[in-house]
């Protein structure tokens, strides 16, 4: 499975400093469609969690991609967080490109195989609930002057990835984290200990 996955650069996020509430980078209201015009975007420390935040004028994860019955053309809606982490620090070759957590939704493929978000028993039907990963961005012109894709694996190489990586070709993650859509707000909630800090003593937190 191989397809150009174009995102656009929503906000950067420098670790190990980190805002905390109430911090964060606000943004004015666009023409952009509500349900993906960024308003806040924030990254705090919950006890020993890091929480991803968006904040959006509409409301958050009511719009996902209609189904076209086909990969080819099929569209990914996504809330992107990049970040300054190395590619490294949850299973990628190091230096790969601009690690980002995604929150994604696209009902034409299932990139999940070691989950069952809908529990119907089966784990490859539900790519258009609402999931977490971990992707690797590089710049591509296609995708416009500020766009970038997820960086593909070609044909001949097999590097480092992640143990839940799901097996295509894709500089790409499926971890499961905890999420939630509701109102205005889609947060992920990813363990300090994923991202290299094993007690919050290693994690510094700017309180401006």
């Amino acid at each position: 499975m191989r397809r150009l996955m174009c995102l656009v650069m929503t906000s950067a996020v420098s670790f190990p400093s980190l805002a905390h509430e109430p911090g964060g980078i606000n943004s004015a209201k666009s023409q952009t469609d509500a349900a993906f015009d960024l308003v806040h975007t924030h990254i705090y420390r919950d006890g020993n969690k890091l929480v991803f935040q968006q904040i959006v004028a509409g409301t958050a994860g009511v719009n996902t991609p209609k189904p076209t019955g086909k990969f080819a053309g099929s569209d990914v809606y996504s809330y992107v967080w990049p970040t300054s982490l190395d590619s490294d620090v949850v299973g990628f070759e190091p230096k790969s490109g601009i690690l980002a957590l995604a929150l994604t939704s696209h009902p034409d493929f299932d990139d999940t195989p070691q989950l069952d978000e809908n529990k119907d028993g089966k784990k490859d039907n539900d790519g258009g609930l609402w999931h977490s990963h971990w992707v690797v961005l590089t710049k591509e012109a296609s995708c416009g002057p500020s766009g970038l894709k997820v960086r593909d694996i070609p044909k001949d190489m097999k590097p480092k990835m992640p143990a839940t990586w799901p097996g295509v070709p894709l500089y790409i993650d499926s971890p499961g984290y905890e999420l939630k859509a509701s109102t205005d707000t889609v947060t992920i909630q990813v363990p300090l200990a994923a991202v290299g800090f094993v007690t919050t003593r290693d994690l510094t937190v700017d309180q401006d």
